[in-house]
């Protein structure tokens, strides 16, 4: 088999983790992807990701600073790990190129530029992915498998309560800017799209948002502490990041979400939570309920049938008999039928985002579709949207009106940023 030849375009963080995925991929056997091109206009970060990408593959790809110059390596994919203002700018250019492209969530930055994105991918005969992780958690996929099992009877509520974070940096001073990605759409997409995954789409958002810490710290300035550093990937950054600015996004939610199937949905994403943090995802039914573990933990799912004890072992798979995992996951995960696992967070991580390339590849391969479209990458950012819209306006807002841009707000200020 051929392989596809791939460039990793946005060098930094999430670049680094990507290419740490796909060395994963690799070493799990399949070898579908030959990287050779790192593309960034900051040339130290493209030439770090060359660097290390020569020590997991053997070969080191071609450093380059724009896509014109990433035309002439020769390549048919792109994986856009750029931050998020740049996700429609490159990604519409790349479809156009006719190159496959796999893009990080958000998909856009707002959601005229994740339409702008679909337009450029139904004009395309190229593929359109985004990498949306937090699904691909096979507790999250044994989740999914007893909620269409009927285990819980019809789901009738969710609660999806996080909490925490007082007044410092997540990983990064961008993520708490308001026209680069606050923090509620760039943890918010990901829960949007793992509450639709499990329970349909969302019709309605009511919601109350806030921005508690104007001022936010950031413990690893000048390489004396540690801040957050999801995989560990991001502290070479983040010590030269300030060590307190001025945040510009909100950062707290409380919403009422309402489903197309009637499931009504209470939502709180807190991130400058003091004192006791939490996390919580619970779905109720009308047999039952489920107490799922946080995304990427491994950790176990609880499920309270009434009149009985608390399952929350294998005896969970005894109830899907039919539930099995993919086969790239298996030969990530080492198992077909997990109801849980163990591994440092970095390897989790890496495993995840192996198993998106995995996808993307079939994809392009012929042997599939894509998971996560244009269209779900779409509504993951309208929903988000619609928490901070309904917020903006102190009204009702639905997700039909946000894909439809008619209420933008919130947004209206980061589109002429962005000058869409």
């Amino acid at each position: 088999m051929n392989k596809i030849r791939l460039a990793i375009v946005g060098c930094g963080g999430m670049g680094h983790r990507h290419l740490y995925g796909l060395a994963e991929l690799h070493r799990a056997g399949w070898e579908r992807f030959d990287l050779v091109g790192a593309c960034d206009p900051v040339a130290e970060n493209a030439e770090s990701l060359a660097e290390q990408a020569a020590e997991h593959f053997g070969n080191r790809p071609t450093v380059v600073s724009n896509l014109d110059e990433l035309a002439e390596v020769g390549v048919e994919a792109v994986d856009v790990t750029t931050t998020p203002r740049y996700h429609h700018t490159v990604a519409v250019e790349t479809l156009e190129r006719g190159w496959h492209t796999m893009v990080e969530k958000p998909m856009g930055l707002t959601v005229r530029a994740c339409n702008l994105i679909r337009q450029a991918a139904a004009e395309s005969d190229a593929i359109l992915s985004v990498a949306e992780n937090y699904r691909r958690d096979p507790i999250n996929r044994l989740a999914k498998a007893l909620l269409n099992a009927g285990v819980i009877g019809h789901p009738r509520f969710l609660i999806h309560h996080t909490v925490g974070g007082g007044d410092r940096m997540l990983i990064s001073v961008w993520r708490h800017q308001k026209d680069q990605s606050g923090v509620l759409l760039d943890v918010g997409v990901h829960y949007a799209d793992m509450i639709e995954y499990l329970l349909g789409e969302i019709e309605t958002v009511y919601a109350k948002t806030r921005l508690y810490e104007p001022i936010r710290k950031n413990p690893a300035a000048g390489g004396g502490g540690s801040g957050s550093n999801p995989a560990g990937v991001y502290g070479r950054w983040q010590k030269d990041m300030p060590a307190e600015f001025e945040a510009t996004a909100e950062d707290a939610a409380y919403a009422m979400l309402t489903f197309k199937n009637g499931v009504i949905g209470q939502y709180i994403e807190d991130h400058a939570g003091h004192g006791q943090g939490f996390w919580t995802r619970q779905i109720h039914g009308s047999r039952g309920s489920i107490d799922l573990p946080s995304d990427r933990s491994g950790g176990t799912i609880a499920l309270h049938i009434e009149g009985n004890e608390v399952v929350n072992d294998d005896r969970l798979l005894d109830l899907v008999p039919d539930f099995h995992l993919d086969a790239v996951t298996v030969d990530l995960f080492g198992g077909d039928r997990l109801w849980c696992y163990d591994f440092p967070f970095p390897e989790t991580d890496r495993k995840i985002i192996a198993i998106e390339y995995g996808d993307f590849a079939e994809a392009i391969s012929g042997k599939g579709t894509v998971e996560v479209d244009a269209e779900q990458g779409t509504r993951s950012v309208a929903v988000s949207y619609g928490i901070l819209e309904s917020g903006e306006t102190g009204r009702l807002v639905t997700i039909d009106e946000m894909l439809a841009e008619s209420v933008d707000a919130y947004q209206q200020s980061i589109n002429e940023s962005l000058g869409i």
